[in-house]
């Protein structure tokens, strides 16, 4: 399964994609969409939107996973960095890809054992679990995280999927 992990922001969206082939897990690409902060707001959602375009179409990604955002003290901020989500969220639902989100604490927890991390320890891990990658950013290394995040949980998810079809297959009078 390959997976693209989104790390939404306005200013700099973070991606990175992984292969996830049961608990084997392989780095494939990773970057940032960025936008002009002196541009338009339109003009910077689109920017995200078209660079997630060019990024999912090159990757062919199967699922996407996008961190949620948290608000912050700003309402203006809070407002400008969910549309930024929105893009996240969009982009990948417009090519039919299913996108599952996930809140940062979780991301961490699944990533480095502890929900309150600190980015550069989501950072190391991120590059221990995926031997040879080197994040072009920090969002982009969140973006993996999230991916990885997803690939753990997608994996937990079929396993005990199957374990209630076969229990389902086994039991008497069905």
């Amino acid at each position: 399964m390959r997976v693209i992990g989104l790390d939404p922001g306005l200013q700099r969206t973070g991606w990175g994609v992984i292969e996830a082939d049961g608990n084997r897990l392989r780095h494939v690409a990773n970057g940032t969409v960025h936008s002009d902060a002196k541009m338009p707001l339109a003009a910077r959602l689109m920017a995200l939107h078209e660079g997630l375009a060019a990024i999912l179409g090159a990757q062919r990604p199967d699922e996407a996973a996008v961190e949620t955002t948290l608000s912050n003290r700003n309402a203006t901020s809070t407002l400008k960095l969910g549309m930024a989500r929105g893009i996240a969220l969009l982009g990948p639902a417009l090519v039919g890809l299913p996108v599952t989100e996930y809140l940062p604490t979780v991301v961490k927890r699944s990533v480095v054992g502890t929900g309150h991390a600190a980015k550069e320890q989501v950072a190391m891990m991120v590059v221990r679990l995926l031997p040879g990658c080197a994040p072009d950013s920090g969002d982009a290394a969140d973006a993996l995280a999230v991916a990885i995040c997803h690939a753990h949980s997608a994996a937990s998810s079929r396993h005990w999927q199957a374990a209630r079809d076969a229990a389902a297959a086994g039991a008497p009078g069905r």
